[in-house]
Parts: C-alpha cells; structure tokens; sequence
C-alpha cells in the first residue's frame, strides 16, 4: 500500500475516535465467530486493531500498514503477543498463510490502484473467506479540498508549492468498486456510500494530523498551521466525510 505522507502515529491515535466509531459496524458486518484468522488491512495506529482483537478471544489477528511510523505504534500499543504486525504494501501482500477474513477501516482511499488491491485481498483469503472494508468514498471530505483549493488559487505564492501536484486520493464510487471486485474474483460483492459528518472538537489538530496532510507535505512547516486554521475558519466545526462501505467474499471453491 503505498501512501502519499508520512502519519504522526501518536497523534492521529488520539484524534482518530471518529474513526474508530466508523469501524464498529464493519466489523459487525463480519458476523465473526471468535475463533477466526482475520487481516487488518490497514491497522494505522493500532487503536481500531484493539477493537477487532476484542471480537477474536480464540482468534488470530494478522496486522499490515504500509507506514513505518504506524508499524511501530501500533506493536508498542498492542503488543507483539497480541497481535502480528507487519510492514507491508497492500497490492503486494505476502501473508504466511491464508486469512478466514479481511477487515479493512479508513486505508482504501490511500491506494491508488484498486484493481491491484482487490486482487491482493482476494488472494490472501481463505476459499469462502469474507471481506468487510469502509473507505472514503466519492464525495468525502469535498468541502475540506474546495476551501483547501480556494486558499491556494487565491495566493500566487501557494500556488507555485502545488505547480503540477497530483492528488493522491482514490474515492471511488460504488458500481466502479463492485465491478473491480467481481473482475478480482469476489462474489456476493455490494459497496454502497454512506454520508458520515464528523465534528472534531479540535478541528485545526484534525486537519493538520488527518486531512490535509498531502497539501501540508507541499508547504514549508513554518506555513502548516496557518494553512490548516483557514481550512478550519471556511469549512466551520463539520467535516463532510462519506464513506464507501464494502462487503464480499470470495467463492467456497476455485470456479472452473
């Protein structure tokens, strides 16, 4: 999984309660019996990984970030006894064997190659093996890009950070990522948006460690903070997140 910044891993564990309250009802959708394997594709900080380690008293969770910051939070927070954590692209998953399920919470967006991710997944599942991910989706967070966009068209000076800037988000939609997950060999595939405002009780924090991270990697640092209160100051106290909530699995048996 390759991602455009590098995280500030004990930041963003303490500000991500939006996100962990999003993963609830994914991991739901799992319907896990306890006694599982399962993949958190994606773990960040380690903070959502608790959440499904809760879920699986006899189970197994194998973790993967692609963010070396986050790898190392997440072992610290979770402990290696608990939870086996590795450094890893997503699109390039090397598992030692294969998972009962993928859970997946807020890390989709990041990859720009869909088609590579999906296929990755299917083939670190176990034959019948189940996927339940959410992601930000077409739409999320528009509000947070226009005013960011609206501060850097206005300065001649920002403008010259983002000369030939390419945006590192994938929001995809849903019949686009239904057909990528067929075409990876998924069945019983469904994605569906979901609109999911967030209101950080510390809204500049939140950008800066959250949103804005790949306008901030193109600002000297001495500017990030300003940049983040004018985001702040246009969007108000709510953050129009949507979200991209995917189900599927794969065949029981190889097809064919």
């Amino acid at each position: 999984m390759r991602t455009a910044r590098s995280w500030d891993a004990s930041t963003y564990h303490t500000l991500s309660g939006p996100q962990a309250e999003m993963a609830e009802a994914v991991l739901d959708r799992l319907a896990l019996s306890g006694d599982e394997t399962v993949l958190d594709a994606g773990c960040g900080s380690g903070r959502v990984t608790a959440q499904l380690v809760e879920r699986l008293p006899h189970g197994r969770v194998v973790a993967v970030d692609a963010d070396a910051g986050m790898v190392e939070h997440a072992r610290a927070t979770l402990g290696e006894d608990c939870v086996e954590v590795h450094h890893q692209d997503l699109t390039a998953l090397s598992l030692p064997e294969p998972v009962d399920a993928v859970f997946s919470n807020a890390v989709f967006h990041w990859i720009p190659d869909h088609d590579a991710l999906f296929a990755a997944l299917a083939g670190a599942l176990r034959p019948g093996g189940r996927l339940s991910a959410q992601c930000g989706g077409q739409g999320n967070v528009a509000g947070v890009q226009a005013a960011a966009d609206a501060l850097v068209a206005a300065d001649p000076v920002l403008q010259r950070h983002f000369a030939g800037w390419g945006r590192p988000w994938n929001f995809a939609g849903t019949r686009e990522t239904q057909d990528r997950l067929r075409a990876a060999g998924f069945v019983e595939a469904n994605a569906w948006l979901e609109p999911w405002p967030v209101r950080p009780e510390d809204p500049v924090t939140y950008l800066l460690t959250i949103c804005l991270g790949p306008y901030l990697e193109r600002l000297p640092e001495g500017e990030h903070a300003a940049f983040a209160a004018a985001v702040a100051e246009r969007v108000g106290g709510e953050l129009d997140y949507v979200r991209l909530n995917i189900i599927a699995r794969v065949p029981p048996e190889a097809i064919g």
